[in-house]
């Protein structure tokens, strides 16, 4: 029976009930050794089996935590018969995990994509519960994939429990659950019903704090132990008891409980081969199971606590524990395996051992295992005798490190890596500098990424340009064009273009490179046409689309974007995402496909907290930054652009100003935006597009000399890039300031040839404004109206008041505009009823929005009445463009 566990059993009883009814849902139970945790798991299963629902079960084995897929191959091998039912990328990818097939080398969240589907298949015969106990000693291989399921599940039938000790194991974004001590009265309760004497009860009371386990194990000893600050201690105090516990054993029965936990996953047939060596066997087991201390069954061996465990393993002197390990080298099923007992039994360098390590490593990266690689490979440099390659696998783990979301320790090793590499070249008869060339690019790159990921951009910038010349022409090459990307986003004109200059003189001559150095120097009519020049010869690269979006080719830059993010889902390459999302919603922005945006912005953001990319999501900010100040919300535009990362304030800056504008507080606008251009993280990809803002509220300010710079600068940017839309807002702002009825009219031919609604609606309202100013409010009225009619569609509330004011003013009514309806789709459903109007099933739009089915049909369900459908075939007569 639970004692004072009111609160947390009615929690847990209404995530498994709304799992029976086809809501599905994730908890994180979190708390102190002894707390209980593991009780509340047993409750909750047998409350769902009392219901009909299955079960399935992972446990987190300290021995195991940094064995690659040692928790998930427990949830997958008794369903590996439905494996072949997943869609063929993901079953490949569970089917590796489990040696079935070769590791693909996929992208590592495709794995938790996989076990989504699994889990939602299973509950689509009965509801199903997974619990996930110990999840703070779960192999990051394992954990990423199941939070990745956890995070989205919605409508399939699945609850997801997942009890932790207080520290470790991340999981934002879950809901937790932290259980209580028991008060007094229910720790009486529970000792009463271990048979303790009530004299004694006060004082182990007094002892436990609490802590069920600690009453359970003071009550065994029938008194108390020394008083102390509890909170830090209690696990410190039962660990102690179970060694002493365990102290008083035979030393035989000592021996096979240590060789138990080293095993860890309680392998009966495999421990006794191992104990055969060591000469014990079953029988010395007889006496820990008579202590209560194990459970042992016809094929396992279970600790009654995981801390019993720790206390027989931490208790042993550590020649013991290496020879445990040595013989369970020896009777080791799989290569991993036994390099998990190698590591564990080798002290001194070893090349036979760092060579199956590196072996080791060189699987779990294949199987996206990248912090287990990392792992083995510096334990197989650790262990490397002369001669080994002791830099290459330190250079290995770096980039382990950093394809696993963990920069700082790519970085660290990286680190360790070129020390190394320094202290190796300066002995007689090691390789030479020029000989490790490859070793120091590939460092150089791993540190430079994790530089650029950790925030110190302007490091990243020069560790690539001062290394450039220390190894070959072709990867010096590649080093520089990765710096001046990253010297562009940091505004430091020096660094690009002497990174251009060095490319040259490689004889790698960039036309990007120079096109960005002409810009940094605002020399749009050289820099420009070299980048459209680079578009033009490289149209389906990375770098095209990254050229697309700083020259404004819109149409291009959104082509790009949407074939990149088709490739990243159709590969399955979940954590290169985001990035691609980012880059697609910026276009949808500036094509007025506002909701689009804010859609693939919430699916990116979701993606970058399963990969740990916290400053990806705040680059991601200034999307539904821009959104909000269209709309006219100043609270959450205010909030997202205070968010900006230091390095793209201008970002910030820009969509603030836009919004002041809006507000009519066009001082705080101009002075804003002039601060922006004069700051060192300006570039004209950001800022330049803000150029019309500056110089609206220049002339509302009746101040035009300030809006005589950024007008040349406009006017330049425009003429070199030629793109129509851009043309346009330049001949806007020149009327603006010139009082010129022919530039207007000119811009708003421009206009019609495409791009940016929102670009063209303004100038469709300046125009109307000066007409009527100019005394012709019959002429005024048909751009009012058509400036009207486009805000109104972007939802821009400050905007459509004004086009609305002035049409008033002009003597005329505003015609009736089309209202966003009343109950709009969210962006996930909207996404999702777009890919099931273009004859997309449930199970491909699953695959590649990474929902499971039954979540794509409940979004269906709840979009038909929003859009007044009500079937698949009604859908596709949609137009939801």
């Amino acid at each position: 029976m639970l004692y004072g566990r009111s609160t947390e059993q009615t929690e847990l009883e209404t995530l498994v009930a709304a799992a029976r009814e086809g809501r599905s849902g994730a908890l994180v139970v979190r708390g102190e050794a002894g707390i209980g945790k593991t009780a509340l798991l047993e409750w909750t299963a047998r409350t769902a089996a009392g219901h009909g629902m299955r079960a399935v079960r992972v446990t987190g084995i300290e021995p195991e935590a940094d064995l690659a897929f040692g928790g998930l191959t427990q949830l997958l091998w008794p369903l590996r018969d439905h494996l072949d039912a997943l869609p063929g990328p993901q079953a490949a990818v569970l089917k590796a995990v489990l040696g079935a097939e070769p590791a693909a080398g996929r992208d590592r969240f495709l794995t938790g994509l996989a076990v989504l589907t699994l889990l939602a298949d299973l509950a689509e015969d009965v509801p199903v519960l997974c619990l996930v106990d110990d999840a703070q000693w779960l192999d990051q291989a394992s954990a990423e994939p199941l939070l990745f399921a956890a995070r989205r599940l919605a409508a399939e039938g699945v609850a997801m429990v997942f009890a932790t000790r207080e520290d470790g194991f991340a999981a934002p974004g879950l809901s937790e659950l932290r259980p209580s001590r028991l008060d007094s009265q229910d720790a009486a309760r529970l000792l009463a019903e271990h048979e303790v004497a009530p004299v004694l009860r006060e004082e182990i009371i007094a002892e436990s704090a609490g802590n069920p386990l600690a009453l359970i194990e003071f009550a065994a000893g029938q008194r108390g132990r020394p008083a102390g600050p509890l909170h830090s201690q209690i696990a410190d105090r039962v660990l102690a008891s179970f060694r002493t516990q365990i102290g008083r054993l035979p030393e035989r029965t000592r021996l096979m409980m240590l060789m138990a936990a080293a095993e860890g996953r309680g392998d009966l047939a495999l421990l006794l081969r191992a104990a055969h060596l060591m000469g014990v066997g079953l029988d010395d087991l007889e006496e820990a199971e008579r202590a209560g201390l194990i459970q042992v069954t016809g094929s396992a061996v279970v600790f009654r606590h995981p801390l019993i465990a720790t206390a027989a393993y931490q208790g042993a002197a550590l020649a013991r524990r290496v020879a445990v390990h040595r013989a369970l080298v020896e009777m080791a099923e799989s290569p991993d395996c036994r390099a998990h007992h190698l590591a564990a039994a080798t002290m001194e360098p070893d090349a036979g051992v760092a060579l199956e390590l590196a072996a080791a490593a060189e699987r779990a990266g294949a199987r996206t295992a990248y912090a287990a690689a990392a792992r083995l490979y510096g334990q197989a440099a650790r262990l490397a005798t002369a001669g080994q390659d002791q830099v290459g696998w330190l250079a290995r783990a770096a980039a382990a490190a950093l394809s696993g979301g963990h920069p700082g320790q790519a970085a660290e090793l990286a680190a360790r890596a070129e020390e190394l590499a320094a202290e190796e070249s300066a002995q007689p008869g090691r390789p030479s500098g020029g000989e490790r060339r490859d070793v120091v690019a590939e460092l150089t790159s791993v540190r430079a990424a994790a530089m650029f990921e950790l925030g110190e951009e302007e490091k990243a910038v020069g560790l690539l340009l001062d290394r450039a010349d220390r190894v070959a022409p072709h990867q010096g090459a590649a080093m520089l064009r990765t710096g001046v990307t990253y010297a562009w986003f940091t505004g430091d004109e020096t660094s690009v273009r002497a990174a251009s200059r060095k490319l040259a003189a490689l004889g790698h001559s960039d036309r990007m490179a120079e096109g960005l150095a002409h810009l940094m120097r605002a020399d749009y009519a050289r820099g420009l046409p070299l980048l459209v020049d680079s578009l033009a010869r490289a149209p389906g690269t990375e770098r095209a689309l990254f050229t697309a979006m700083i020259i404004g080719d819109d149409a291009s830059a959104m082509a790009l974007a949407a074939a990149e993010v088709a490739r990243c889902r159709e590969q399955g390459l979940i954590g290169a995402l985001p990035q691609a999302l980012q880059v697609l919603a910026q276009t949808q922005v500036w094509a007025g496909l506002h909701r689009e945006a804010e859609a693939a912005v919430a699916e990116a953001v979701g993606i970058a907290c399963d990969a740990g990319l916290q400053q990806r999501i705040a680059w991601l900010n200034g999307v539904p930054a821009r959104i909000a100040a269209i709309e006219g919300d100043e609270s959450r535009c205010r909030r997202l652009a205070d968010a900006t990362p230091h390095l793209y304030r201008p970002t910030g800056d820009a969509v603030l100003g836009l919004l002041e504008l809006s507000m009519g507080d066009h001082e705080s606008a101009l002075n804003r935006l002039e601060t922006a251009w004069s700051s060192p993280g300006r570039n004209a990809a950001v800022l330049l597009p803000s150029a019309p803002d500056q110089i609206e509220a220049a002339v509302r300010l009746a101040q035009p000399h300030r809006a005589e710079e950024p007008l040349r600068r406009l006017q330049a940017w425009a003429r070199a890039s030629a793109q129509p839309w851009a043309r346009a807002v330049a001949l806007r702002c020149q009327a603006l300031t010139g009082d010129d009825e022919t530039s207007f009219q000119e811009a708003l031919a421009l206009h019609e040839q495409g791009g940016r609604p929102f670009e063209q609606a303004r100038t469709q309202l300046l125009y109307g404004e000066w007409l009527r100013r100019a005394r012709r409010p019959g002429d005024a009225r048909a751009p009012l109206h058509a400036a009207m009619e486009t805000f109104a569609r972007l939802e821009a509330a400050p905007w459509t008041a004004r086009a609305r004011s002035e049409l008033h003013a002009t003597g005329g009514s505003p015609r009736a505009v089309n209202p966003a309806p009343a109950t709009p789709l969210t962006p996930q459903e909207l996404h999702v009823a777009r890919l099931a109007a273009a004859g997309h099933s449930s199970r491909e739009i699953a695959a590649q929005l990474f929902l499971s089915p039954r979540t794509v049909e409940y979004h269906l369900y709840k979009a038909y009445p929003k859009l007044g459908v009500t079937s698949r075939r009604e859908l596709s007569r949609l137009n939801l463009s």
